[in-house]
């Protein structure tokens, strides 16, 4: 499994051609409680950097981008009942979408995990 990271702090996760994409702790924990999530429909083609989805929480609304191209093959309706998910669990039952990759070679434009940190402790 492959982990990449974006400075909009979305992540994805890759296992073969599937990619799951969400938002990092660090993006939960500055938006605090989320009270919706807007997700794509399943079918969807996203350009890598399009808005994908719409994460709202008690202090804003805050787009979730494509960290990758591809087409959404999965969402997570389990969000639209229980949207506190995201803030228990980002990394893991908070995940927001499934994409088929498109193109693959998107993900070496990504942080690694330990870019990410690094970044984040450099904005934090």
């Amino acid at each position: 499994m492959t982990v990449r990271y974006t400075k909009d702090h979305e992540y994805v996760s890759v296992e073969g051609d599937v990619a799951t994409v969400g938002i990092t702790d660090y993006a939960q924990s500055q938006l605090g409680d989320v009270v919706h999530v807007e997700l794509p429909t399943v079918g969807r083609t996203l350009v890598k950097g399009e808005e994908a989805a719409v994460v709202e929480s008690v202090k804003a609304a805050s787009e979730v981008f494509a960290p990758v191209s591809g087409t959404v093959t999965a969402v997570n309706g389990e969000l639209e009942d229980m949207p506190a998910t995201v803030n228990e669990d980002p990394a893991g039952r908070g995940w927001f979408m499934q994409l088929e990759l498109s193109d693959p070679a998107e993900l070496d434009g990504l942080m690694t995990e330990a870019d990410y940190a690094a970044y984040v402790a450099s904005i934090s």
